[in-house]
């Protein structure tokens, strides 16, 4: 019953407020693949909706930033709090399956995410698009955000586009990734007795 209860109380929320940014975002580990996006970013829009999508998660974000200097500060904010969230949606993390490896192809592209809830914040990310944008997004934003979100959620995670051909493909194939892997990680498996770990904390 207690990892019952677990499971349909996994959320956080996170208010950040600083003078670049001002971030509204909620986040359920245990959702329907629901989103409500309200950022300036609109490709960051489209990639948080896919990683909610695929992960089964329930995402609600509300961010101002200061765009007209560039979306640097919103993008990685955004990830700040997706982080913080998920850390603090996790707890003890106790029943977990902690980790998890998915592929993705997107057309010619093909993604891969391996996460590990590991509580040591560490990335690894392999990646060079074609292109340095997408439209007006700039594509080493990616990596802000994605670091960003491994540092404060304290996981280990390792992503590598191992080829593609088009930079919007390529990038749509990391977030769903992400969602995929996050969602197996993160998921209660019934064989597991107490934290997934030797050392009995993570």
């Amino acid at each position: 019953m207690a990892e019952q209860d677990q499971v349909r109380t996994r959320s956080a929320s996170v208010a950040r407020r600083t003078n670049e940014t001002d971030i509204k975002l909620s986040f359920d580990v245990d959702g329907t693949g629901v989103s409500e996006l309200q950022t300036d970013v609109p490709f960051l829009n489209h990639m948080l909706d896919l990683f909610t999508k695929h992960g089964h998660f329930n995402l609600k974000v509300d961010a101002k930033g200061d765009i007209e200097i560039d979306d640097h500060h919103t993008v990685e904010d955004i990830g700040i709090c997706l982080g913080q969230t998920l850390r603090e949606a996790l707890g003890d993390k106790r029943g977990i399956k902690r980790y998890a490896s998915v592929f993705v192809p997107m057309d010619e592209a093909l993604a891969q995410v391996v996460i590990d809830i590991s509580n040591r914040p560490h990335f690894e990310y392999r990646a060079e698009y074609p292109t340095a944008n997408v439209g007006s997004f700039e594509t080493q934003l990616v990596k802000e955000f994605l670091w960003k979100f491994a540092l404060e959620a304290r996981i280990t995670l390792h992503v590598i586009v191992h080829y593609g051909d088009n930079t919007h493909h390529m990038i749509e194939g990391v977030f769903k990734a992400l969602g995929r892997a996050l969602d197996e990680a993160t998921t209660i498996d019934p064989r597991v007795q107490g934290v997934p770990s030797t050392k009995g904390v993570l």
